[in-house]
Protein backbone atom coordinates (compact mmCIF):
# COMPACT_ATOMS: atom_id res chain seq x y z
CA UNK A 1 0.00 0.00 0.00
CA UNK A 2 1.13 3.61 -0.59
CA UNK A 3 2.43 5.89 2.14
CA UNK A 4 0.06 7.84 4.36
CA UNK A 5 -1.14 11.02 2.62
CA UNK A 6 0.28 14.42 3.51
CA UNK A 7 -2.70 15.31 5.71
CA UNK A 8 -3.82 11.96 7.13
CA UNK A 9 -6.80 11.55 9.40
CA UNK A 10 -5.99 8.74 11.88
CA UNK A 11 -8.58 7.14 14.15
CA UNK A 12 -7.45 5.45 17.37
CA UNK A 13 -9.40 2.40 18.54
CA UNK A 14 -8.76 0.56 21.80
CA UNK A 15 -8.85 -3.00 20.44
CA UNK A 16 -9.97 -4.70 23.65
CA UNK A 17 -12.71 -2.21 24.47
CA UNK A 18 -13.99 -2.06 20.90
CA UNK A 19 -14.26 -5.84 20.48
CA UNK A 20 -15.91 -6.16 23.91
CA UNK A 21 -18.45 -3.48 22.97
CA UNK A 22 -19.16 -5.19 19.64
CA UNK A 23 -19.57 -8.52 21.39
CA UNK A 24 -22.15 -6.93 23.71
CA UNK A 25 -23.91 -5.24 20.81
CA UNK A 26 -24.23 -8.38 18.69
CA UNK A 27 -24.62 -10.79 21.62
CA UNK A 28 -21.83 -13.05 20.33
CA UNK A 29 -18.04 -13.10 20.76
CA UNK A 30 -16.42 -10.84 18.16
CA UNK A 31 -12.79 -11.09 17.06
CA UNK A 32 -10.94 -9.12 14.40
CA UNK A 33 -11.91 -11.47 11.60
CA UNK A 34 -15.60 -11.64 12.57
CA UNK A 35 -16.35 -7.93 12.84
CA UNK A 36 -19.69 -7.38 11.06
CA UNK A 37 -19.58 -5.65 7.68
CA UNK A 38 -21.69 -2.73 8.90
CA UNK A 39 -19.00 -1.84 11.45
CA UNK A 40 -16.33 -1.68 8.74
CA UNK A 41 -18.70 0.41 6.62
CA UNK A 42 -19.21 2.76 9.57
CA UNK A 43 -15.44 3.27 9.86
CA UNK A 44 -15.21 4.01 6.14
CA UNK A 45 -17.98 6.59 6.44
CA UNK A 46 -15.85 8.57 8.92
CA UNK A 47 -13.67 9.72 6.01
CA UNK A 48 -10.48 8.61 7.75
CA UNK A 49 -7.21 7.47 6.18
CA UNK A 50 -5.96 5.06 8.85
CA UNK A 51 -7.02 3.09 11.92
CA UNK A 52 -4.60 2.98 14.84
CA UNK A 53 -5.56 -0.32 16.43
CA UNK A 54 -4.14 0.22 19.89
CA UNK A 55 -3.26 -2.79 22.03
CA UNK A 56 -3.28 -5.78 19.65
CA UNK A 57 -0.09 -7.40 20.99
CA UNK A 58 -0.07 -10.25 23.47
CA UNK A 59 -0.31 -9.42 27.16
CA UNK A 60 1.25 -12.03 29.41
CA UNK A 61 0.14 -13.45 32.71
CA UNK A 62 2.52 -11.17 34.62
CA UNK A 63 1.05 -8.08 32.96
CA UNK A 64 -2.47 -9.03 33.97
CA UNK A 65 -1.43 -10.10 37.47
CA UNK A 66 0.19 -6.71 38.05
CA UNK A 67 -2.91 -4.86 36.83
CA UNK A 68 -5.22 -6.87 39.10
CA UNK A 69 -3.42 -5.35 42.09
CA UNK A 70 -4.86 -1.98 41.06
CA UNK A 71 -8.43 -2.98 40.21
CA UNK A 72 -9.68 -0.56 42.86
CA UNK A 73 -8.14 2.34 40.91
CA UNK A 74 -10.06 1.42 37.76
CA UNK A 75 -13.42 1.58 39.53
CA UNK A 76 -13.70 5.33 38.98
CA UNK A 77 -13.81 4.66 35.22
CA UNK A 78 -15.88 1.47 35.40
CA UNK A 79 -17.90 1.32 38.67
CA UNK A 80 -19.08 -2.26 38.14
CA UNK A 81 -15.66 -3.58 37.16
CA UNK A 82 -14.98 -7.31 37.54
CA UNK A 83 -11.65 -9.17 37.54
CA UNK A 84 -12.50 -10.49 34.05
CA UNK A 85 -12.44 -6.88 32.78
CA UNK A 86 -8.78 -6.48 33.78
CA UNK A 87 -6.40 -7.67 31.05
CA UNK A 88 -3.25 -5.67 31.83
CA UNK A 89 -1.54 -2.73 30.21
CA UNK A 90 -1.35 -2.55 26.42
CA UNK A 91 2.14 -1.12 26.95
CA UNK A 92 3.56 -4.01 28.97
CA UNK A 93 3.86 -6.31 25.95
CA UNK A 94 4.67 -9.96 26.54
CA UNK A 95 5.37 -10.69 22.88
CA UNK A 96 4.86 -9.01 19.51
CA UNK A 97 2.27 -11.51 18.33
CA UNK A 98 -1.40 -10.67 17.87
CA UNK A 99 -3.14 -11.69 21.07
CA UNK A 100 -5.22 -14.87 20.67
CA UNK A 101 -8.04 -12.99 22.41
CA UNK A 102 -8.43 -10.92 19.24
CA UNK A 103 -8.08 -13.90 16.87
CA UNK A 104 -4.33 -13.98 16.24
CA UNK A 105 -2.25 -12.95 13.25
CA UNK A 106 -4.58 -14.30 10.56
CA UNK A 107 -7.52 -12.41 12.05
CA UNK A 108 -5.52 -9.17 11.95
CA UNK A 109 -4.57 -9.84 8.33
CA UNK A 110 -8.23 -10.35 7.42
CA UNK A 111 -9.17 -7.10 9.17
CA UNK A 112 -6.42 -5.25 7.34
CA UNK A 113 -7.60 -6.53 3.96
CA UNK A 114 -11.13 -5.34 4.68
CA UNK A 115 -9.85 -1.89 5.63
CA UNK A 116 -7.73 -1.73 2.51
CA UNK A 117 -10.78 -2.28 0.32
CA UNK A 118 -12.03 1.05 1.67
CA UNK A 119 -8.66 2.75 1.25
CA UNK A 120 -7.97 2.70 5.00
CA UNK A 121 -4.51 1.89 6.30
CA UNK A 122 -3.61 0.14 9.57
CA UNK A 123 -1.35 1.51 12.31
CA UNK A 124 -0.14 -0.63 15.25
CA UNK A 125 1.97 -0.03 18.37
CA UNK A 126 5.68 -0.36 18.94
CA UNK A 127 7.07 0.23 22.43
CA UNK A 128 10.83 0.74 22.07
CA UNK A 129 11.65 1.52 25.69
CA UNK A 130 10.31 -1.49 27.57
CA UNK A 131 8.41 -4.79 27.55
CA UNK A 132 6.59 -6.90 30.15
CA UNK A 133 8.45 -8.42 33.09
CA UNK A 134 8.09 -11.90 31.57
CA UNK A 135 9.17 -11.16 28.00
CA UNK A 136 10.87 -14.21 26.34
CA UNK A 137 14.03 -12.28 25.45
CA UNK A 138 14.86 -11.86 29.14
CA UNK A 139 15.88 -15.51 29.36
CA UNK A 140 17.52 -15.58 25.91
CA UNK A 141 19.41 -12.30 25.85
CA UNK A 142 19.45 -10.54 29.24
CA UNK A 143 22.26 -8.36 27.87
CA UNK A 144 19.65 -6.61 25.70
CA UNK A 145 18.23 -5.10 28.90
CA UNK A 146 19.43 -2.71 31.59
CA UNK A 147 20.71 -4.90 34.40
CA UNK A 148 21.15 -4.09 38.04
CA UNK A 149 22.90 -5.73 40.96
CA UNK A 150 21.72 -7.47 44.12
CA UNK A 151 22.88 -4.41 46.06
CA UNK A 152 20.73 -2.07 43.94
CA UNK A 153 17.74 -4.37 44.31
CA UNK A 154 18.16 -4.45 48.07
CA UNK A 155 17.93 -0.66 48.25
CA UNK A 156 15.57 0.13 45.35
CA UNK A 157 12.71 -2.25 44.63
CA UNK A 158 10.88 0.56 42.80
CA UNK A 159 13.28 0.52 39.87
CA UNK A 160 14.72 -3.03 40.02
CA UNK A 161 13.40 -6.56 40.29
CA UNK A 162 14.73 -10.12 40.12
CA UNK A 163 13.67 -12.58 37.43
CA UNK A 164 15.01 -15.64 35.66
CA UNK A 165 17.71 -14.81 33.16
CA UNK A 166 19.86 -16.92 30.87
CA UNK A 167 20.42 -20.57 31.85
CA UNK A 168 17.89 -20.21 34.67
CA UNK A 169 20.12 -17.85 36.64
CA UNK A 170 18.36 -15.25 38.75
CA UNK A 171 19.13 -11.84 37.30
CA UNK A 172 18.40 -8.29 38.45
CA UNK A 173 16.61 -6.27 35.76
CA UNK A 174 15.60 -2.63 35.71
CA UNK A 175 12.00 -1.58 35.31
CA UNK A 176 11.20 0.64 32.34
CA UNK A 177 11.18 4.34 33.17
CA UNK A 178 11.91 7.84 31.90
CA UNK A 179 14.36 10.29 33.54
CA UNK A 180 11.68 12.06 35.58
CA UNK A 181 9.61 9.29 37.17
CA UNK A 182 10.08 5.99 39.02
CA UNK A 183 9.95 2.72 37.12
CA UNK A 184 6.77 1.18 35.73
CA UNK A 185 6.48 -1.98 37.80
CA UNK A 186 4.96 -4.15 35.06
CA UNK A 187 7.82 -3.50 32.63
CA UNK A 188 11.46 -4.35 31.90
CA UNK A 189 13.84 -1.73 30.52
CA UNK A 190 15.51 -2.34 27.15
CA UNK A 191 19.09 -1.12 26.77
CA UNK A 192 18.93 1.41 23.92
CA UNK A 193 22.74 1.33 23.63
CA UNK A 194 22.88 -2.45 23.12
CA UNK A 195 23.76 -3.48 19.53
CA UNK A 196 21.90 -6.73 20.12
CA UNK A 197 18.72 -4.96 21.16
CA UNK A 198 18.95 -2.60 18.20
CA UNK A 199 19.21 -5.56 15.83
CA UNK A 200 16.26 -7.21 17.59
CA UNK A 201 14.21 -4.01 17.26
CA UNK A 202 14.93 -3.82 13.51
CA UNK A 203 13.88 -7.43 12.96
CA UNK A 204 10.76 -7.00 15.09
CA UNK A 205 9.74 -3.83 13.29
CA UNK A 206 10.22 -5.51 9.93
CA UNK A 207 7.92 -8.31 11.07
CA UNK A 208 5.38 -5.74 12.27
CA UNK A 209 5.68 -3.94 8.92
CA UNK A 210 4.59 -7.16 7.20
CA UNK A 211 1.30 -6.86 9.11
CA UNK A 212 0.40 -3.16 8.92
CA UNK A 213 1.18 0.18 7.29
CA UNK A 214 2.85 2.02 10.15
CA UNK A 215 3.61 2.17 13.86
CA UNK A 216 2.94 4.62 16.62
CA UNK A 217 6.12 4.48 18.72
CA UNK A 218 5.43 4.90 22.41
CA UNK A 219 7.60 7.53 24.18
CA UNK A 220 9.96 7.59 21.20
CA UNK A 221 12.22 10.30 22.65
CA UNK A 222 13.36 7.97 25.46
CA UNK A 223 15.61 6.18 22.95
CA UNK A 224 17.62 9.27 22.01
CA UNK A 225 21.22 8.90 23.17
CA UNK A 226 21.25 11.91 25.47
CA UNK A 227 17.85 11.10 27.02
CA UNK A 228 18.74 7.46 27.59
CA UNK A 229 22.07 8.50 29.09
CA UNK A 230 20.23 10.72 31.59
CA UNK A 231 18.08 7.78 32.61
CA UNK A 232 20.67 5.00 32.75
CA UNK A 233 24.14 6.31 31.98
CA UNK A 234 25.07 6.24 35.66
CA UNK A 235 24.46 2.48 35.72
CA UNK A 236 25.74 1.46 32.27
CA UNK A 237 28.96 3.47 32.58
CA UNK A 238 29.56 3.08 28.86
CA UNK A 239 29.60 5.86 26.28
CA UNK A 240 26.59 6.15 23.96
CA UNK A 241 26.95 4.64 20.48
CA UNK A 242 28.03 7.01 17.74
CA UNK A 243 24.64 6.61 16.07
CA UNK A 244 21.31 7.41 17.69
CA UNK A 245 18.80 4.57 18.04
CA UNK A 246 16.32 5.86 15.45
CA UNK A 247 19.03 6.85 13.00
CA UNK A 248 20.03 3.19 13.05
CA UNK A 249 16.60 1.55 13.14
CA UNK A 250 14.33 3.54 10.82
CA UNK A 251 16.48 3.39 7.65
CA UNK A 252 16.88 -0.38 8.06
CA UNK A 253 13.11 -0.86 8.28
CA UNK A 254 12.37 1.52 5.42
CA UNK A 255 14.91 -0.27 3.25
CA UNK A 256 12.61 -3.32 3.23
CA UNK A 257 9.29 -1.45 3.68
CA UNK A 258 9.76 1.98 2.05
CA UNK A 259 6.18 3.19 2.58
CA UNK A 260 5.99 2.14 6.22
CA UNK A 261 5.06 5.11 8.45
CA UNK A 262 6.74 6.00 11.75
CA UNK A 263 4.72 8.12 14.20
CA UNK A 264 6.41 9.30 17.39
CA UNK A 265 4.77 9.95 20.71
CA UNK A 266 7.14 12.74 21.69
CA UNK A 267 7.50 15.39 24.40
CA UNK A 268 10.10 17.74 25.91
CA UNK A 269 10.59 19.81 22.70
CA UNK A 270 12.30 16.86 21.03
CA UNK A 271 9.82 16.60 18.18
CA UNK A 272 12.06 18.23 15.58
CA UNK A 273 14.99 16.02 16.59
CA UNK A 274 12.86 12.94 15.97
CA UNK A 275 11.68 14.30 12.63
CA UNK A 276 15.29 14.71 11.55
CA UNK A 277 15.93 11.09 12.58
CA UNK A 278 13.30 9.72 10.23
CA UNK A 279 9.87 10.03 11.82
CA UNK A 280 7.06 10.84 9.42
CA UNK A 281 4.96 12.47 12.14
CA UNK A 282 5.54 13.53 15.74
CA UNK A 283 3.02 14.37 18.47
CA UNK A 284 2.16 18.05 18.90
CA UNK A 285 1.67 18.11 22.66
CA UNK A 286 2.53 21.82 22.75
CA UNK A 287 -0.52 22.71 20.69
CA UNK A 288 -2.69 20.39 22.81
CA UNK A 289 -1.56 22.06 26.04
CA UNK A 290 -2.19 25.54 24.64
CA UNK A 291 -5.68 24.55 23.51
CA UNK A 292 -6.51 23.20 26.98
CA UNK A 293 -5.07 26.34 28.61
CA UNK A 294 -7.00 28.61 26.24
CA UNK A 295 -3.74 30.24 25.18
CA UNK A 296 -4.74 31.74 21.82
CA UNK A 297 -1.61 33.92 21.47
CA UNK A 298 0.49 30.84 22.18
CA UNK A 299 -1.41 28.85 19.54
CA UNK A 300 -0.92 31.61 16.99
CA UNK A 301 2.80 31.81 17.79
CA UNK A 302 3.08 28.03 17.49
CA UNK A 303 1.66 28.19 13.98
CA UNK A 304 4.44 30.50 12.80
CA UNK A 305 6.86 27.55 12.83
CA UNK A 306 8.44 26.37 9.59
CA UNK A 307 5.84 24.80 7.31
CA UNK A 308 7.94 21.65 6.84
CA UNK A 309 7.86 21.12 10.61
CA UNK A 310 4.12 21.76 10.81
CA UNK A 311 3.47 19.23 8.06
CA UNK A 312 5.14 16.49 10.11
CA UNK A 313 3.21 16.99 13.34
CA UNK A 314 0.16 15.03 14.47
CA UNK A 315 -2.45 16.94 16.44
CA UNK A 316 -5.18 15.82 18.84
CA UNK A 317 -7.51 17.04 21.55
CA UNK A 318 -7.74 13.62 23.17
CA UNK A 319 -6.21 10.14 22.99
CA UNK A 320 -5.89 7.24 25.41
CA UNK A 321 -3.24 9.13 27.44
CA UNK A 322 -5.19 12.39 27.74
CA UNK A 323 -8.60 13.14 29.30
CA UNK A 324 -11.62 12.97 27.07
CA UNK A 325 -12.09 16.30 25.29
CA UNK A 326 -15.76 16.48 26.28
CA UNK A 327 -14.69 16.28 29.93
CA UNK A 328 -11.46 18.31 29.81
CA UNK A 329 -12.61 21.26 27.70
CA UNK A 330 -16.32 20.58 27.16
CA UNK A 331 -18.31 19.91 24.04
CA UNK A 332 -18.60 23.60 23.07
CA UNK A 333 -14.85 24.26 23.27
CA UNK A 334 -14.27 20.96 21.49
CA UNK A 335 -15.79 22.35 18.30
CA UNK A 336 -13.28 25.16 17.58
CA UNK A 337 -10.45 22.98 18.89
CA UNK A 338 -11.42 20.15 16.54
CA UNK A 339 -11.83 22.58 13.65
CA UNK A 340 -8.32 23.85 14.33
CA UNK A 341 -6.54 20.51 14.45
CA UNK A 342 -8.48 19.16 11.45
CA UNK A 343 -7.63 22.06 9.14
CA UNK A 344 -3.95 22.65 9.92
CA UNK A 345 -1.05 21.19 7.92
CA UNK A 346 0.08 17.79 9.15
CA UNK A 347 -1.81 14.82 10.58
CA UNK A 348 -4.82 14.71 12.86
CA UNK A 349 -5.55 12.03 15.45
CA UNK A 350 -9.11 11.21 16.47
CA UNK A 351 -10.11 8.89 19.31
CA UNK A 352 -12.92 6.34 19.32
CA UNK A 353 -15.79 7.83 21.33
CA UNK A 354 -14.65 11.41 20.78
CA UNK A 355 -17.29 12.08 18.13
CA UNK A 356 -20.14 11.00 20.40
CA UNK A 357 -18.90 13.00 23.39
CA UNK A 358 -17.66 10.23 25.69
CA UNK A 359 -16.29 11.67 28.93
CA UNK A 360 -14.74 8.71 30.79
CA UNK A 361 -11.00 8.26 30.30
CA UNK A 362 -10.32 4.53 30.37
CA UNK A 363 -7.20 2.90 31.82
CA UNK A 364 -5.35 0.87 29.18
CA UNK A 365 -5.53 -2.10 31.56
CA UNK A 366 -9.23 -2.90 31.13
CA UNK A 367 -11.37 -4.32 28.32
CA UNK A 368 -14.79 -2.82 28.98
CA UNK A 369 -16.20 0.69 29.01
CA UNK A 370 -19.25 2.09 30.81
CA UNK A 371 -22.39 3.05 28.94
CA UNK A 372 -22.53 6.77 28.14
CA UNK A 373 -25.18 8.79 26.30
CA UNK A 374 -24.34 9.87 22.77
CA UNK A 375 -24.16 13.57 21.94
CA UNK A 376 -25.96 13.63 18.60
CA UNK A 377 -25.31 17.30 17.64
CA UNK A 378 -21.59 16.84 18.35
CA UNK A 379 -21.57 13.72 16.19
CA UNK A 380 -23.17 15.66 13.32
CA UNK A 381 -20.55 18.41 13.70
CA UNK A 382 -17.69 15.93 13.46
CA UNK A 383 -19.23 14.23 10.44
CA UNK A 384 -19.42 17.56 8.60
CA UNK A 385 -15.86 18.44 9.63
CA UNK A 386 -14.41 15.13 8.43
CA UNK A 387 -16.29 15.33 5.15
CA UNK A 388 -14.89 18.82 4.61
CA UNK A 389 -11.27 17.91 5.30
CA UNK A 390 -11.29 14.69 3.28
CA UNK A 391 -10.24 16.54 0.12
CA UNK A 392 -7.06 16.92 -1.88
CA UNK A 393 -6.93 20.63 -1.00
CA UNK A 394 -5.94 19.91 2.61
CA UNK A 395 -3.40 17.32 1.52
CA UNK A 396 -1.60 19.15 -1.27
CA UNK A 397 -2.77 22.76 -1.14
CA UNK A 398 -0.81 25.81 0.00
CA UNK A 399 -1.47 26.90 3.58
CA UNK A 400 -1.16 30.54 4.69
CA UNK A 401 -1.47 31.96 8.21
CA UNK A 402 -3.39 35.25 8.30
CA UNK A 403 -3.14 38.05 10.84
CA UNK A 404 -6.20 39.43 12.64
CA UNK A 405 -6.68 42.88 14.09
CA UNK A 406 -9.45 44.88 15.74
CA UNK A 407 -12.31 46.10 13.61
CA UNK A 408 -12.55 49.32 15.67
CA UNK A 409 -11.17 50.87 18.82
CA UNK A 410 -13.94 49.43 20.97
CA UNK A 411 -14.61 46.19 19.07
CA UNK A 412 -14.06 43.11 21.25
CA UNK A 413 -12.01 40.01 20.88
CA UNK A 414 -9.74 40.18 17.83
CA UNK A 415 -7.02 38.68 20.01
CA UNK A 416 -9.18 35.54 20.34
CA UNK A 417 -9.19 34.83 16.61
CA UNK A 418 -7.02 32.47 14.60
CA UNK A 419 -7.29 32.67 10.81
CA UNK A 420 -5.61 30.98 7.88
CA UNK A 421 -6.34 29.80 4.39
CA UNK A 422 -5.83 26.97 1.92
CA UNK A 423 -5.64 27.28 -1.84
CA UNK A 424 -5.07 24.89 -4.71
CA UNK A 425 -5.78 25.82 -8.31
CA UNK A 426 -9.34 27.27 -8.22
CA UNK A 427 -10.18 26.00 -4.74
CA UNK A 428 -9.95 28.33 -1.74
CA UNK A 429 -10.78 28.08 1.96
CA UNK A 430 -10.66 30.68 4.70
CA UNK A 431 -10.80 29.27 8.24
CA UNK A 432 -11.53 31.62 11.14
CA UNK A 433 -11.75 30.26 14.69
CA UNK A 434 -12.85 31.97 17.89
CA UNK A 435 -11.22 30.14 20.79
CA UNK A 436 -12.86 32.26 23.51
CA UNK A 437 -16.05 32.15 25.58
CA UNK A 438 -17.13 35.54 24.26
CA UNK A 439 -18.06 37.11 20.95
CA UNK A 440 -15.14 38.31 18.86
CA UNK A 441 -15.20 40.91 16.10
CA UNK A 442 -12.14 41.42 13.96
CA UNK A 443 -10.58 41.95 10.57
CA UNK A 444 -8.65 39.18 8.81
CA UNK A 445 -5.74 40.63 6.84
CA UNK A 446 -6.06 39.12 3.36
CA UNK A 447 -3.11 40.91 1.73
CA UNK A 448 -1.32 37.58 1.14
CA UNK A 449 -4.12 36.70 -1.30
CA UNK A 450 -4.48 40.20 -2.70
CA UNK A 451 -3.70 39.44 -6.34
CA UNK A 452 -6.02 36.46 -6.41
CA UNK A 453 -8.91 38.31 -4.78
CA UNK A 454 -8.89 41.49 -6.84
CA UNK A 455 -11.07 41.75 -9.91
CA UNK A 456 -13.76 39.36 -8.71
CA UNK A 457 -16.83 39.25 -6.55
CA UNK A 458 -16.71 36.31 -4.16
CA UNK A 459 -19.37 34.12 -2.63
CA UNK A 460 -18.29 32.86 0.82
CA UNK A 461 -20.17 29.79 2.06
CA UNK A 462 -19.57 28.49 5.59
CA UNK A 463 -19.78 24.68 5.61
CA UNK A 464 -20.32 24.61 9.38
CA UNK A 465 -23.23 27.06 9.69
CA UNK A 466 -24.32 26.96 6.02
CA UNK A 467 -24.45 30.78 6.03
CA UNK A 468 -23.30 32.66 2.94
CA UNK A 469 -22.11 36.18 2.23
CA UNK A 470 -20.91 38.10 -0.78
CA UNK A 471 -17.75 40.19 -0.80
CA UNK A 472 -16.01 42.36 -3.37
CA UNK A 473 -12.50 41.04 -3.84
CA UNK A 474 -10.93 44.47 -4.10
CA UNK A 475 -12.47 45.48 -0.78
CA UNK A 476 -11.28 42.47 1.23
CA UNK A 477 -7.88 42.68 -0.47
CA UNK A 478 -7.53 46.31 0.64
CA UNK A 479 -9.50 46.37 3.89
CA UNK A 480 -9.47 42.75 5.04
CA UNK A 481 -12.34 40.37 5.76
CA UNK A 482 -14.59 41.53 8.57
CA UNK A 483 -15.71 38.62 10.79
CA UNK A 484 -18.07 38.53 13.74
CA UNK A 485 -18.06 35.22 15.63
CA UNK A 486 -20.00 34.10 18.67
CA UNK A 487 -18.26 32.32 21.55
CA UNK A 488 -16.44 29.18 20.36
CA UNK A 489 -17.70 29.65 16.80
CA UNK A 490 -15.70 28.73 13.70
CA UNK A 491 -16.05 29.48 10.00
CA UNK A 492 -14.78 27.33 7.18
CA UNK A 493 -15.51 29.47 4.15
CA UNK A 494 -15.55 28.06 0.63
CA UNK A 495 -14.74 30.86 -1.80
CA UNK A 496 -16.27 30.88 -5.25
CA UNK A 497 -15.99 33.57 -7.89
CA UNK A 498 -19.42 35.02 -8.53
CA UNK A 499 -18.46 37.31 -11.42
CA UNK A 500 -15.42 37.63 -13.64
CA UNK A 501 -15.20 41.20 -14.99
CA UNK A 502 -15.04 41.80 -18.72
CA UNK A 503 -11.71 43.21 -19.81
CA UNK A 504 -11.56 46.48 -21.69
CA UNK A 505 -10.33 44.65 -24.81
CA UNK A 506 -13.36 42.35 -24.69
CA UNK A 507 -15.66 45.33 -24.16
CA UNK A 508 -14.23 46.99 -27.27
CA UNK A 509 -14.62 43.81 -29.32
CA UNK A 510 -18.24 43.50 -28.25
CA UNK A 511 -18.97 47.12 -29.14
CA UNK A 512 -17.33 46.74 -32.53
CA UNK A 513 -19.32 43.61 -33.17
CA UNK A 514 -22.54 45.44 -32.41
Amino acid sequence: MASLPCHPSIYEINTAVWLTSLSQKYQTPIQLHTIPDEEITHLAQLNINAIWLMGVWERGTATRASALNYIHEYRSALPDIRPADVIGSAYAIHDYVVDPMWGGRNALAAFRRRLARHGIQLILDFVPNHVAVDHPEMTKHPDYFVLGTPELLAHDTTNFFAATGKNGIETVFAHGRDPYFPGWIDTTQWNAFSPGYRAWAITTLQEIADQCDGVRCDMAMLMLNDVFARSWGWLLQTPPPAEDFWNRVIPKVKATHPHFAFIAEAYWNLEYTLQTQGFDFTYDKTLYDRIVQGDTPGIRAHLTADINYLKKTIRFIENHDEPRAAAAIGTERSRPAATLIATLPGAVLWHDGQFTGRQVKLPVHIARQPREPEHTPLQAFYQALLEETDTDLYKHGIWTLFQCYSACATCPGAENLIAYGWRQRDEYRIIVINMANSASLGIVNMSAWSNMLRGHTWQLHDVLSHDSLEEAGVRIANEGLRVDLDAYQSHIFHLQRKHTPITQRLKTALLQGS
